[in-house]
């Protein structure tokens, strides 16, 4: 393969991956964007690009700090309409489709939202954040592909705030206060190191808190927000927002990465894909092991979510009902549609050809379930990786004798091409 730099517009660089000789997948371009993170280099760059495909991956703005802190959503998706319109200039080029990993798929699923409905669908009483009109003239995609994507920006942000903080002001002198009745890492809470076992009344207890602080803190930036309005803020066009034990990097605070009866299987049969080439059909476990050992609220470079006022409601901030939870399955009591930072709540206004898939070494892939639900596309596919990390590598830690699970990343990549080249699926 082939690769070539690319400036993208206001400074948004991306790299053009493609075949050494170009064959008829070359028509197919994919477009691949995190919502903060470096992706220049990510494996779909490529590992599609070895399959025979154009493959441009790009940065965004928040990508230098890759922190989840600064970034604003509306911001993002034009940058991503960039990207997507460069790959619409190239003569070669005949379909254009977009790949979400991660908090990626936040931003992709956003993007093709409004490229087909226009700023209608980021905006109503329903939305906690009115998009602007610089998201209202994005060139649409061909198809979408999610693949490992979370349940989106907002919704990790939510299972990230640690309802055991004591004060939205942060650490008190001699440090943090925790309530020790919500402290996951209490050990009379169900905390080991080695792998926890929470009580089903403390993940009521702790979910329950979770949500009303989650609630709270909306209630606070949007009182915030209209004094910025109303030219009573500290500043005229925006405000620091820092939320203590809330960054959503990682496992923090979330009980399932922990726990591994949190989150342990679909509630379906699904096409569960295998070391050996086959593909079975049933329930899908997770095999993953637990993470998270470290406690990370009392610190602010590592627990705190450093953001601004517009940016958590546009980016951070998702709705939940007095049901909010999660269990073995699946997440309830979220309000999907209230943000659109949120592909579960996207992909209900999608109609383009969508491929899910879930790799079932890490937590975040039984978000693929709920988004396939959900999603509107009359094309649309699901199916797992037996024994993928979030990466698409192998989960050596997960393998109960060497090799068990195979070449993980050759099996997701090939899955991805087969439903890329099926013909006729983006005519």
């Amino acid at each position: 393969m082939k690769t070539t730099f690319v400036h993208l517009g206001r400074g948004e660089p991306g790299v053009l991956y493609t075949p050494e000789a170009p064959g008829p997948k070359a028509a197919t371009a994919v477009f691949i964007m995190h919502s903060a993170a470096d992706y220049l280099s990510f494996s779909g760059c490529s590992e599609l690009a070895k399959r025979g495909y154009t493959v441009l991956c790009a940065n965004n703005s928040t990508s230098k700090s890759g922190a989840y802190n600064d970034g604003i959503l509306d911001e993002v998706l034009v940058e991503a309409g960039r990207g997507v319109a460069w790959l619409r200039a190239q003569p070669n080029v005949r379909h254009v489709v977009l790949l979400g990993h991660s908090g990626g798929g936040t931003v992709m699923s956003a993007y093709q939202m409004i490229a087909e409905k226009g700023v209608a669908a980021c905006r109503g009483k329903d939305k906690i954040w009115q998009c602007p009109d610089s998201v209202g003239h994005l060139p649409p995609a061909d198809g979408l592909m999610m693949i490992d994507s979370n349940w989106g920006l907002a919704a990790m942000t939510l299972f990230s705030i640690d309802p055991a903080v004591e004060g939205e002001a942060g650490g008190v002198t001699g440090g943090m206060s925790l309530d020790p009745a919500l402290d996951m890492y209490n050990p009379a809470n169900g905390f080991k190191a080695s792998g926890s076992h929470y009580s089903p009344a403390f993940v009521k207890r702790f979910l329950a808190a979770e949500g009303q602080r989650s609630n709270a803190l909306i209630a606070r930036a949007e009182s915030e927000y209209a004094a910025i309005r109303a030219g009573k803020g500290p500043y005229s066009d925006d405000a620091p927002f820092t939320v203590p034990g809330a960054i959503l990097l990682g496992s923090n605070n979330k009980l399932f990465s922990q726990d591994i009866a949190l989150m342990a299987h679909t509630v379906k049969a699904w096409p569960l894909l295998h070391a050996d080439g086959s593909e079975t059909t049933g329930i899908v476990p997770t095999v993953r092991v637990p993470e998270n050992v470290t406690n990370n609220s009392p610190s602010y470079l590592r627990g705190a979510l450093k953001t601004s006022v517009e940016s958590y409601l546009s980016t951070y901030a998702i709705r939940t009902g007095p049901d909010f939870g999660y269990d073995a399955t699946s997440v309830h009591g979220v309000d999907w549609t209230s943000s659109y930072a949120s592909p579960p709540g996207n992909v209900q206004q999608i109609d383009a050809p969508l491929l899910v898939m879930g790799m079932t070494g890490h937590w975040e892939y039984l978000a693929a379930e709920t988004i396939f639900n959900l999603a509107h596309s009359r094309d649309k596919s699901l199916a797992f990786v037996e024994g993928a990390t979030h990466l698409y590598t192998t989960c050596k830690a997960c393998e109960k004798t060497p090799g068990q699970f195979g070449d993980t990343l050759k099996t997701t990549y090939d899955h991805i091409d087969s439903w890329l080249a099926k013909p006729g699926r983006f005519d």
